[in-house]
């Protein structure tokens, strides 16, 4: 991961936006520079992933058709640089996949490049093509571009938002960008995230691709659709262990990761680092993570957590993660911890997840969809929601221990393909959740039958039941019910519902007050569908959880 920020004009001065960039200074703990063009300030902090020389080193600058050095930039004080005019300025926390077939194109046009990042051919792209370039991109990423000849300023995220942006005013109406909420707190009033497949360019938004949108239905059938989800994904997670740093996996035992893992295992010609995390006592998935493990012959790391672990791990949790969200909070503690462990003990610095699978191919609770239209309703929902829960979980526990996360589940050409099949084939007939995503890999052998067609848990959950206990609890000694009664009255929008969703709110205001309106609700099943009204997100309260827990 790296972070980045940027203001479009004049109104905070270069130190104090360089201290709101150091705010996320564990995003990119490698180098920092600011670049003030005199028109606008763009700053970055670097996590070295792709082209690790000094030369990879953002903002990048071309000038003319050139990326210009840094004993080229103007230096005013520590880590300050200025640029000229007519040049480009560009910061981008991101990875541009199949860049180098791209830089070909630039270089037959006569661009030149001082490195092998993959993100510097960005500013000359955009150069080349304009916001069009954005179209263009198969990638995760979320950029701010200043073009010095137009006088443009330009910003810019995937379209699924696997890469942090947020934006917001300050006090004299200019806008300001960064990664992180944290780094805008004392710049503007009002955090917003920033919306996915978007680009902003002077002043206005507009989408240049929206994934939930499906144009036409495939009508392709089941066998056609469970070869090209086995394609695409593979293709997926190919793409995404191109690193020049070492690459790890995080393996719950779950169907997705182990997937992630197995393929990656077929095809890598050395033993993978595969991590799991599991309660001190009934952590379910670290024996199917072993499981799994065994039958890759990966190089299997297991941590191991304790109660105090847990309720000790809260508040940095919430304050990391800038979310007040009952199932992120509890997901993300397990993942936090799990990476710290990886931080601390490996020289790994990318890793591979297994999120958004259950946005696509369904959650437990999706079982109770009335119909294959509000299967599909609900899953369109679910994706333009996804940067502010499983995705913003994974961004955030991984960023903050200075490594960088990337999921195949959310490559583009996959997810716009799953989003297009038909609903009617997706919706669970089967008797079995995540029907197609199993058949396809079915003869593969990546990993073991009984994972493939184990039943889904809930991550929380299968990092040990009594996780969800011990928060529960830890909420109950923390109020009575009348401080209960009294405490959610102070919020009018997302307004608490349980003692435990009280406590992460009060902690949350705690560090980023009155900016609730960043996540759009609580993640919760459809209580619409019979069957879901529930007051508690885990699967496990729903009635068809079954063998997913044991």
């Amino acid at each position: 991961m790296c972070s980045i920020i940027g203001l479009k004009g004049h109104s905070i001065d270069e130190k104090a936006l360089l201290k709101a960039l150091e705010k996320t200074h564990t995003r990119g703990p490698d180098a920092n520079r600011l670049i003030n063009t005199g028109n606008n300030l763009l700053g970055f902090n670097r996590l070295s992933i792709m082209g690790l020389t000094p030369e990879g080193m953002q903002p990048f600058v071309v000038r003319g058709n050139e990326t210009v050095a840094e004993s080229d930039l103007n230096k005013t004080d520590d880590n300050i640089y200025g640029s000229e005019n007519d040049d480009i300025v560009c910061v981008c926390n991101g990875e541009i996949y199949g860049f180098r077939k791209l830089k070909d194109v630039l270089i037959e046009k006569g661009y030149k490049f001082k490195s092998d990042s993959d993100c510097e051919i960005l500013p000359c792209l955009y150069k080349e093509y304009g916001t069009s370039m954005f179209e263009m991109l198969d990638a995760e990423f979320a950029m701010i571009l200043y073009d010095g000849k137009t006088k443009s300023f330009v910003a810019a995220r995937d379209p699924i938002g696997i890469r942090p942006l947020y934006y917001g005013k300050t006090k004299d109406g200019e806008f300001v960008f960064a990664s992180e909420p944290k780094n805008l707190q004392n710049l503007t009033d009002k955090v917003m995230p920033f919306p996915p497949g978007h680009f902003f360019k002077d002043g206005e938004f507009a989408c240049y691709r929206d994934m939930s949108l499906v144009k036409k239905v495939c009508d392709d059938d089941l066998e056609t659709v469970t070869h090209k989800i086995h394609d695409l994904l593979v293709k997926g997670v190919e793409k995404r262990l191109d690193s020049d740093a070492p690459v790890g996996f995080l393996l719950s035992g779950g169907l997705d990761s182990s997937l992630v893992c197995g393929i990656a295992a077929s095809l890598s010609d050395k033993p993978l680092e595969t991590w799991a995390i599991g309660m001190d006592i009934d952590a379910i998935d670290l024996k199917y993570a072993k499981e799994v493990a065994d039958y890759i012959h990966s190089n299997h790391h297991e941590v191991i957590i304790s109660a105090k672990d847990v309720t000790d791990a809260v508040e940095d949790v919430i304050r990391i993660l800038g979310t007040y969200d009952i199932t992120t909070i509890r997901a993300s503690i397990g993942m936090y911890l799990v990476c710290k462990a990886i931080h601390e003990q490996s020289d790994t610095r990318v890793i591979l997840t297994g999120e958004i699978s259950d946005e696509i191919f369904g959650y437990k609770y999706t079982d109770f969809a009335p119909s294959a239209e509000a299967f599909q309703k609900e899953a369109e929902k679910r994706i333009r929601e996804i940067h502010m829960y499983d995705v913003l979980r994974a961004d955030r526990c991984i960023s903050v221990n200075s490594l960088e996360a990337r999921v195949p589940f959310g490559d583009l050409d996959f997810v716009e393909y799953c989003m297009a099949i038909d609903p009617a084939k997706k919706i669970n007939t089967y008797g079995k959740g995540k029907y197609l995503l199993r058949k396809a890999f079915e003869e593969d052998k990546l990993i073991p039958d009984s994972i493939l067609w184990r039943e889904k848990a809930a991550f929380s959950d299968a990092v040990g039941h009594s996780l969800r206990d011990d928060l529960v609890e830890m909420a109950e000694k923390r109020y009575t019910d009348q401080q209960y009664e009294e405490g959610i009255k102070k919020y009018d929008f997302a307004t608490p519902f349980t003692k435990e969703s009280l406590m992460y709110r009060d902690i949350f205001e705690k560090y980023y007050p009155g900016q609730a309106e960043m996540v759009k609700d609580f993640w919760m099943p459809n209580k619409e569908w019979e069957g879901c009204n529930v007051t508690d997100p885990s699967a496990r309260v729903l009635k068809n959880y079954g063998e997913s827990g044991k």
